[in-house]
């Protein structure tokens, strides 16, 4: 048998006519397909606005230059989350703060976040829906308007995941319902895949507009917010004073070249109309795991509540075991390549220079293992990987 990754992208021929189609046209970027992907997304997980960015890092970076993060400003995350949910902090030079994960969940614990909050001034929080599991948006709305926080999504693993409101509704990851701002990630082994790619949803349409702006160096083309006159404009003083010229644009702060391509768009489009069968087949896959390792005497699994579970949208399948890396070593040698997610970001040496108690968070560390999780998983392989577990011996 194969080699069996943790994650892996799955291409259709529709993904590739689609691609094909957009190599056929006028635009390779800046084109209409870039609009056309925002649209189906916001559709997708309810948002209002959403744009297009060339990854989930600088879909980050800008989601906290956009919530105006100022230097030495201190903001709250979770340390177990890829690298890029607390660098994007550090691009703007403000401050990390870490606070430790629900040992249930693997969430950040609210209710440590309200004890942090307490104690100190904060500018925002950066929670991440880690795995695929989504973090009660309403009930961290609460404390971050009691605090005057912003709160700014990091829903990477989660898109067509949902949580449960007091209303009973399901509220889906980077909807804008609770959050200032959410973010995705389009990475291959992502539920969407672009090759590379990210996503900024928001309720807030003046927020959505600097982020277009933003992601284009700072430079934007409407009339109706040039300073300059239209004579300087064009660079003649014979030029009429009631018009500005069609090729004049100006730039009013600086920004980046984080645009994404028609090509990429084009491929997300394609993927996302086949989103909820994919995101089905990871609950079937976790379901799976979930029956063949119950009360088993080496692995332990998440114990999730109903609706935790029927909102969870398994980017990842992460157990936890003692003996941690002969397992990991077991596996490869069978060819299955089980990952670690993350290493804590206090552990990280530029992110350590600060000292943090995190019990949790270490704890979870030295036990846990991500299982392959992705949709094109056959029943083979799945009967071969708990197998391969079954005749582990710690």
């Amino acid at each position: 048998m194969q080699k069996i990754p943790y994650g892996r992208q799955s291409i259709t021929d529709e993904d590739i006519e689609a691609v094909s189609n957009v190599l056929r046209s006028d635009f390779l970027t800046q084109g209409p397909v870039i609009g056309e992907f925002e649209n189906k997304f916001s559709q997708y997980v309810g948002s209002k606005n959403s744009v297009a960015v060339v990854n989930g890092t600088a879909a980050l970076h800008l989601g906290v230059l956009a919530l105006g993060l100022k230097e030495g400003q201190k903001v709250i995350t979770t340390p177990i989350t890829f690298a890029a949910s607390a660098n994007c902090v550090k691009y703007l030079d403000g401050e990390v703060d870490l606070v430790d994960i629900d040992p249930r969940t693997y969430l950040i614990d609210l209710n440590q976040i309200e004890d942090r909050l307490k104690s100190g001034d904060y500018a925002g929080i950066i929670p991440v829906d880690f795995a695929g599991l989504a973090l009660n948006m309403e009930e961290l709305r609460t404390l971050a308007d009691r605090y005057g926080c912003w709160i700014l999504e990091d829903a990477c693993h989660a898109p067509g995941g949902f949580f449960v409101n007091s209303d009973g509704d399901k509220v889906r990851c980077g909807s804008g319902r609770y959050e200032d701002a959410a973010i995705f990630s389009f990475h291959p082994v992502k539920h969407i895949a672009t090759g590379e790619g990210g996503m900024i949803t928001t309720s807030d349409t003046t927020r959505a507009n600097r982020l277009q702006k933003l992601r284009t160096h700072g430079i934007h083309k409407d009339p109706s917010r040039f300073t300059n006159s239209p004579r300087l404009a064009a660079g003649s003083a014979e030029y009429s004073e009631s018009d500005y010229p069609k090729w004049y644009y100006e730039m009013d702060e600086l920004g980046y070249n984080y645009r994404m391509t028609d090509i990429q768009c084009a491929l997300g489009s394609s993927q996302l109309e086949r989103a909820e069968i994919g995101l089905a087949k990871r609950r079937e896959i976790a379901n799976f795991y979930d029956r063949a390792f119950e009360n088993h005497p080496h692995i332990e699994t998440q114990t999730l509540t109903e609706n935790e579970k029927s909102g969870h949208a398994y980017h990842l399948y992460v157990i936890r075991t003692e003996n941690r890396l002969r397992l990991y070593n077991h596996l490869h040698e069978h060819g299955i390549l089980g990952q670690i997610h993350y290493v804590p970001i206090h552990y990280l040496p530029f992110h350590s220079r600060k000292s943090f108690n995190l019990p949790q968070a270490e704890a979870y560390y030295s036990q846990c293992l991500s299982l392959p999780m992705f949709p094109t998983l056959t029943s083979e392989e799945l009967d071969y990987i708990v197998g391969v577990i079954d005749k582990y011996q710690s």
